[in-house]
């Protein structure tokens, strides 16, 4: 980085480290369209859209180098079935069927990739009718299965993930998707994982997604507190059902075009159509920005389990430990791993503050790369916001309930050498 370039992102990142995050609405529903790569920074991104919260959709110049958009794509814009199961016939994939409601979402099945794409060239044959129903291929992790293979490289305004940092590091999760479904296949309503961002990328095909800014989702709810499956529903008009439905604002409605990336803010929620036969990538991710965000998720989460299981708590000896395990078992993190979720995240800035980076690192996709290439002032940010929510974290009454001497370094220790690591950094 050289000297005006640092100079301009240390004011930069003072600006917005203490900035607060929030939901606001859209003038008349409008939605940024981002149109040059070439004259759109990674600042630009970070002060108009993840800051503020503030959905936008990339132009297929930012995804034109793909190697999905080049293989996976026939002549005509329509998904390369044979290239498809000459890659990934053998694999097993997750499919959904959009045609039954279970509980809030749609059933999954299990099959051989080479099953569903036979499905799908049978079903757009039968005039996309099946008597299978409409199945919709959802939330496979192929970066995960197969690592070698040229598919796609995440644009850098979306480097900074957290989410996906962390559960590399314990190989366990991830949040990556593919997705891959015919015309008229659809994810029902609902807000990302954590309440976190998304992006997501059309290889072929279009979608339309109707959004609502976070807040707007406690208008939709019914009597009884609970989200619509679908927000189209004629039954949404019925006050006696959703008494506030009438005080929501008309959703944000995008329609995206093949090649083009959509950024889904954190906590807004969505519902998303398939307007051509389709295949999309999609990532979920947490930063800095967000984090904060995720806390209050997992906060409200914890209370939730705790009304429901309220009348076990007198009789229960473990019921505080009782209720994480069932909110890790909803949500898929309770709080002693979101304190380790935010100790990896914090060691790895601090390790490039104090070390820096390799050759070999660097040239390697790796958090550590990603953290050199937004720079010691994106990692100051970091830790800056890390230390907020950690501190909050630590004086969290159902946090100090838990048998915390498994944590190491213990959250009082790691408090103590974030703020020493940003001290330094900033002399």
């Amino acid at each position: 980085m050289d000297r005006a370039t640092f100079a301009c992102s240390t004011a930069f990142f003072r600006d917005y480290s203490s900035s607060s995050q929030g939901a606001f609405c859209l003038p008349g529903g409008h939605v940024d369209f981002i149109e040059k790569v070439e004259s759109f920074t990674y600042s630009d991104f970070f002060r108009d859209y993840l800051i503020p919260n503030h959905p936008c959709i990339f132009s297929a110049k930012f995804t034109e180098d793909w190697g999905s958009r080049r293989n996976w794509v026939t002549w005509d814009g329509k998904p390369n079935f044979d290239h498809l199961l000459q890659k990934f016939g053998e694999a097993v994939v997750p499919v959904a069927n959009c045609d039954v409601k279970e509980y809030n979402s749609n059933p999954k099945e299990e099959l051989p990739f080479k099953e569903y794409i036979k499905y799908w060239k049978e079903y757009i044959k039968n005039d996309y009718c099946s008597s299978r129903g409409c199945l919709y291929l959802k939330d496979w992790h192929l970066s995960r299965a197969f690592p070698e293979q040229d598919v796609y490289t995440t644009p850098v305004y979306f480097s900074s993930d957290w989410l996906n940092e962390y559960w590399d590091a314990i190989a366990v999760d991830d949040y990556r998707f593919v997705y891959m479904g015919p015309k008229g296949s659809w994810t029902p309503f609902h807000a990302d994982v954590f309440r976190s961002y998304s992006w997501s990328a059309n290889i072929c095909g279009r979608k339309k997604w109707l959004l609502y800014p976070a807040g707007q989702e406690e208008y939709l709810k019914d009597r009884h507190g609970n989200l619509p499956f679908d927000v189209t529903a004629p039954s949404l008009q019925d006050r006696s059902v959703y008494p506030r439905y009438n005080q929501s604002q008309p959703p944000v409605e995008i329609v995206q075009e093949a090649g083009e990336i959509v950024f889904i803010p954190s906590g807004w929620h969505h519902q998303v159509y398939n307007l051509e036969d389709t295949i999309s990538i999609n990532h979920n991710w947490v930063n800095g920005c967000n984090v904060a965000i995720m806390w209050c998720f997992l906060q409200d989460e914890l209370a939730a389990v705790q009304r429901e299981i309220n009348e076990w708590k007198d009789p229960m000896d473990d019921w505080h430990l009782q209720c994480q395990l069932i909110m890790k078992s909803c949500t898929g993190i309770d709080y002693k791993e979101f304190y380790n979720f935010l100790k990896v995240i914090a060691e790895n800035r601090i390790s490039v503050l104090e070390n820096g980076l390799d050759d070999e690192a660097s040239a390697k996709n790796t958090p550590k790369a990603a953290i050199s290439t937004l720079g010691m002032l994106h990692a100051v940010f970091d830790l800056k916001r890390t230390v907020k929510v950690l501190t909050s974290l630590s004086a969290n009454e159902d946090f100090k309930k838990l048998d915390l001497t498994s944590l190491s370094p213990s959250p009082e220790a790691l408090l103590h050498y974030l703020k020493a690591a940003i001290d330094t950094a900033l002399l």
